[in-house]
């Protein structure tokens, strides 16, 4: 299957985080398949690595798992045209009070490929500095620091299973952690 051809696309619904939309496609033999698709303005997520090796994380409620999570800090951006770098410096002084001048890009990930869109870049952040926790109204985030040995092992045990978060900090492992 060489040619498909997206011939119509219908939003059902309009969120504040996502826009849920049907679409309508058509393959080279003129089948026409629906599709659910939910579109995402992206996001940025950030392992910020204090000058001592720990590692900043978030633990929040998340309602759709009904229970907290262990989770590095992130968030939405706020327009599609938003530089991903400007979202991770907004999200890692909202959520954990540090802000830096230092973020290197460790990684793009495409979080749902079969329904979504959404892509969260993701971000090292070193030379952090203390600032203020600024809190969206109704977010309520506790900030833990973690050797990053430890963090592993909470993947290995099911106890982090957020995938930005499993991506990130295996990734940075492998890359800055691992053979030094």
């Amino acid at each position: 299957m060489e040619k498909l051809e997206r011939i119509s696309r219908e939003l059902i619904h309009k969120g504040a985080v996502i826009d849920f939309y049907q679409d309508k496609v058509k393959d080279e033999n003129g089948l026409v398949k629906t599709y659910d698709s939910i579109i995402h303005k992206g996001a940025a997520a950030v392992v910020a690595v204090k000058d001592d090796g720990k590692i900043l994380m978030v633990k929040q409620y998340r309602n759709i798992l009904d229970r907290f999570t262990i989770e590095l800090p992130a968030g939405g951006k706020d327009t599609t045209d938003e530089p991903s770098v400007v979202c991770a410096a907004r999200e890692l002084e909202e959520e954990t009070g540090y802000i830096t001048d230092d973020l290197e890009l460790l990684l793009s990930i495409r979080t749902t490929v079969a329904f979504c869109n959404e892509a969260i870049d993701i971000y090292i952040a070193r030379n952090l500095k203390t600032s203020k926790q600024n809190l969206d109204e109704g977010e309520f985030i506790d900030v833990y620091e973690y050797d990053i040995e430890e963090l592993i092992q909470m993947i290995y045990e099911c106890k982090i299973q957020d995938s930005k978060t499993v991506c990130a900090l295996l990734a940075y492992y492998n890359k800055f952690v691992k053979n030094n």
